[in-house]
C-alpha cells in the first residue's frame, strides 16, 4: 500500500481515494524460472496478455531476454538490465474517463 499511496501521491491523487480504489491491498508472489534456452525460436512462450494485478514487480534475475511490450502495434523486446526491477502497472490501475 505504501507504493500505491506514493504512486498516488505523485499523480495527485488523494490517499483516500487509493485506499478505497484497492481496499486492505492483496499481495501474492510467483516465481518463474526460465534457463537460457539455445534455439529460442523453437519455444513457445506466454500468449499475449495484460497484467490483471495493480502492480507487477519483474526481476529478470539471469538476464535472459524474453519479456516484451506492445509499442504502437509492434512486440518490442525488454533487455535485460543486471540487478534492476522492471516495474509494471496492471489492468487495475488503468485511468479512464
Amino acid at each position: 500500500m505504501k507504493i500505491f499511496v506514493l504512486i498516488g501521491k505523485a499523480l495527485g491523487i488523494e490517499v483516500r481515494d487509493i485506499k478505497e480504489l484497492l481496499g486492505e491491498g492483496g499481495q501474492s508472489i510467483r516465481m518463474n524460472y526460465y534457463p537460457p534456452c539455445p534455439q529460442p525460436e523453437t519455444v513457445l512462450g506466454l500468449k499475449p496478455h495484460t497484467d490483471g494485478s495493480a502492480l507487477t514487480i519483474l526481476l529478470q534475475a539471469n538476464e535472459v531476454e524474453g519479456l516484451q511490450i506492445n509499442k504502437d502495434g509492434t512486440w518490442v523486446p525488454i533487455q535485460p538490465l543486471p540487478n534492476a526491477f522492471i516495474i509494471s502497472l496492471g489492468d487495475v490501475m488503468e485511468v479512464s474517463n
